[in-house]
């Protein structure tokens, strides 16, 4: 009997705090939560200066305005999923569905992989314009906690797609076993009874007509 679906039990039960809060999914998105405030945060405090050479505030990583633009979006977007699949994963278990969990799985899946792609760019994007940085006072700490977070959300969200990918192969292998085709089915309680004679191997029968029988429409010679 299946007592599971998706990396989650049947539902039905009630909600489990304790175990909600122990599994790697949720510390991981608390994490990813974590390190997305301190990139978006950072970035909009302190990540944009004011060169004596002009009159309006430039980004810190070598005067780049795109640069701090896409680390704050990017860091946006993740906090705010880090918070609606925090409430799905909580819900999970509540959902009696089986497609409805297939496509939070899947969702989680292509979203953690998306991020952890999107991430791994943003840490190239940062570190490459922070290494050409030179000629305006920039405060150093915060630009280097910027990448080293950056890095940090890319091992988070690809453990993410890990777990996500687990869950979903799980489920799909879960299901996979429960159904099973009729027409291969040999442990029907009635199986078919091979025909079988005293002259011949099993699965042969025998005419029903005997070998002596004219055959209709022979010719035979008359006799005198």
């Amino acid at each position: 009997m299946q007592s599971s679906a998706y990396g989650a039990s049947l539902a039905g039960g009630a909600f489990d705090l304790e175990g909600f809060v122990k599994q790697p999914q949720t510390i991981l998105r608390c994490l990813s939560w974590l390190f997305s405030i301190v990139v978006f945060a950072t970035i909009t405090a302190e990540g944009y200066v004011n060169p004596a050479t002009k009159d309006t505030v430039t980004c810190m990583f070598n005067q780049n305005d795109s640069a701090c633009s896409y680390g704050v979006g990017v860091g946006v977007l993740a906090f705010l999923a880090c918070v609606v699949f925090l409430v799905l994963d909580a819900y999970f278990p509540q959902i009696s569905n089986a497609k409805e969990r297939k496509y939070i799985v899947i969702g989680d899946l292509v979203f953690s992989a998306a991020w952890t792609f999107l991430w791994f760019i943003c840490f190239c994007v940062l570190a490459n314009q922070w290494s050409k940085t030179t000629g305006i006072s920039v405060p150093g700490d915060a630009a280097r906690a910027v990448v080293a977070f950056s890095f940090f959300s890319i091992v988070s969200w690809g453990l993410l797609f890990y777990f996500a990918y687990g869950r979903y192969r799980q489920g799909v292998s879960e299901f996979d076993q429960e159904y099973r085709d009729p027409a291969g089915d040999h442990t029907t309680p009635y199986p078919p009874a091979p025909y079988a004679s005293s002259s011949g191997p099993a699965g042969y029968q025998q005419s029903p007509f005997s070998h002596g029988q004219e055959q209709p429409g022979e010719y035979k010679p008359p006799t005198y």
